[in-house]
């Protein structure tokens, strides 16, 4: 009996002395219940990757579930490789000039063991090199449906070196060294979580990819009328919201880097504006939208209010954290109907409304209902202080995100062909022929470019009617043109020549085209 007791404290000694602060020392660092809970909630920010893959293969058509999901994976290979290599160097290196940080220690992992704070530098890269590859994912399910592998994944690192590193060092960049300067947050700038550093920028390089690649086939007619999309698996992404939210427990709460009291109510505000957002979604829908696009604005609803409260978490009480998740709900509805409604914009997934729209109303809340006794400066200060930040980050990201898509485009192609697009690309399916109504004459709406080998540019026909003579009579005589109708699918050459011509007559200079 006495050798069972001896034995049984030895077998919990070493987890009475964890709970005391104390197992070892590594390179003197002790770790500690903050290492713990720091390190449990990366897995738990890491393990999001999961919940946008299931929110996105639900919401697309089933011929791109493949497709999206290989995005997600290479996501979470550029964001680990792109970070690890010079992104988190760039980040919380030492600080040139405010500008970027630049050490070779972080650098290929150098010495991940430097930290300026309570936990091991290895716990506190992995912990932001979940939030990266949080950032790059938004950008997937925006982009969806159209868009290459092989340029999605040059975007994607291109996100990790540089656009996530430099703008997150002028807000976090003095996080792992208290001593080095981070412009915006020596200013008062307060983002606690990541609403404007990561959902925000990958939000705003999502749009403009967006914008650059063109809307799916067969998602508008030539008038701009919406044409439906079926999404292939409603209860799929459904589940990826309660993934997502599961995960923003260790999002938010592991913000803290210490596990303290504080991390309870950070916790609390979370799941509360998560749930109030759901809710005003869904009434809103329900009664004022004509109850359209329910489910999507129930979901998109859902994450909005868990986009808004991360960056105030801290900060808020809980009954702030429900004001803020009803509105947030709301917020989401009327900028999804904007998006696509209004602007025409064709985001497949809802990624604008949630992470753009709450991104920003969630950073204002810091000053807006933040309890002013934790903010950094006074109410109104904090305010204006909270909108130059939104304002950098959108700026600074669309500039840097336009050269690179724009890059991208013109030497490789951001569009795969549609035949790749219709089939699902590497799903390999076709779209049955009646899946799309056709009424009457099929009409031409885009000409697809051959750019590359594997890259296409989809372009309005107006846009193509307003090329050089002779640079469109060089597409159609190398066959590096074709010309695709509202719903998706090729029109002959010479039916797509016919149609130019009159077209071209009709709107244009009068100046023959070249016939097949």
């Amino acid at each position: 009996m006495l050798r069972l007791k001896l034995l049984c404290i030895g077998l919990t000694m070493p987890i009475f002395l964890w709970a005391n602060d104390t197992i070892y020392d590594t390179s003197e660092q002790s770790f500690n219940i903050d290492s713990l809970w720091v390190l449990l909630c990366a897995i738990l920010v890491f393990l999001m990757q999961a919940g946008f893959k299931t929110l996105e293969t639900g919401l697309v058509k089933s011929e791109h579930r493949t497709g999206v999901g290989a995005k997600n994976l290479m996501d979470m290979v550029a964001g680990m490789l792109g970070f690890f290599l010079l992104g988190y160097g760039f980040m919380f290196g030492d600080s040139l000039y405010g500008i970027i940080g630049f050490n070779t220690d972080l650098f290929a992992g150098g010495d991940l063991t430097k930290s300026g704070i309570g936990i091991p530098g290895i716990v506190f890269f992995l912990f932001q090199v979940a939030f990266a590859g949080t950032a790059l994912t938004i950008v997937s399910g925006a982009m969806s449906g159209r868009t290459g592998l092989l340029p999605y994944l040059i975007g994607s690192l291109i996100t990790a070196i540089i656009i996530y590193p430099v703008f997150g060092h002028w807000a976090w960049g003095n996080i792992l060294d208290p001593t080095n300067h981070a412009w915006l947050a020596e200013i008062g700038f307060m983002d606690f979580a990541g609403s404007t550093v990561v959902h925000t920028l990958g939000a705003t390089v999502g749009l403009v990819g967006i914008i650059l690649v063109g809307p799916r086939l067969g998602r508008f007619d030539m008038n701009g009328k919406i044409l439906p999309i079926k999404a292939s698996d409603y209860s799929y992404s459904i589940l990826g919201v309660i993934l997502l939210w599961v995960g923003w427990w260790g999002f938010n709460g592991g913000s803290t880097l210490t596990f303290g009291n504080d991390v309870y109510t950070i916790i609390l505000n979370t799941n509360v504006a998560g749930a109030a957002s759901c809710f005003s979604a869904f009434i809103f829908c329900y009664f004022f939208q004509d109850r359209t696009e329910l489910i999507e604005k129930m979901a998109g609803g859902a994450l909005t209010g868990l986009v808004a409260i991360t960056a105030c978490c801290n900060v808020v009480s809980p009954s702030s954290a429900l004001i803020i998740g009803l509105l947030a709900g709301i917020i989401h509805n009327l900028s999804f109907d904007l998006i696509l409604k209004v602007l025409k914009f064709d985001d497949p997934v809802g990624a604008i409304p949630v992470h753009g729209f709450g991104g920003i109303f969630g950073t204002l809340c810091v000053a807006l209902f933040g309890k002013e006794e934790l903010l950094m400066l006074p109410r109104w200060e904090q305010l204006l202080v909270q909108a130059i930040g939104v304002e950098v980050c959108i700026a600074f990201t669309v500039l840097v995100s336009f050269i690179m898509f724009k890059t991208i485009k013109s030497l490789y192609g951001l569009r795969v062909s549609p035949e790749q697009e219709l089939g699902g690309m590497m799903a390999g399916r076709k779209m049955p022929k009646d899946f799309y109504e056709k009424e009457g004459e099929k009409k031409i709406q885009y000409a697809s470019i051959k750019v590359s080998g594997k890259g296409y540019n989809l372009i309005n026909i107006k846009n193509f009617i307003d090329l050089s003579k002779s640079y469109r009579d060089g597409l159609i005589q190398n066959e590096r043109v074709a010309f695709i109708d509202a719903g998706g699918e090729k029109v002959n050459i010479e039916e797509s020549l016919r149609q130019l011509s009159v077209l071209k007559e009709s709107s244009l200079k009068n100046e023959p085209l070249m016939h097949a």
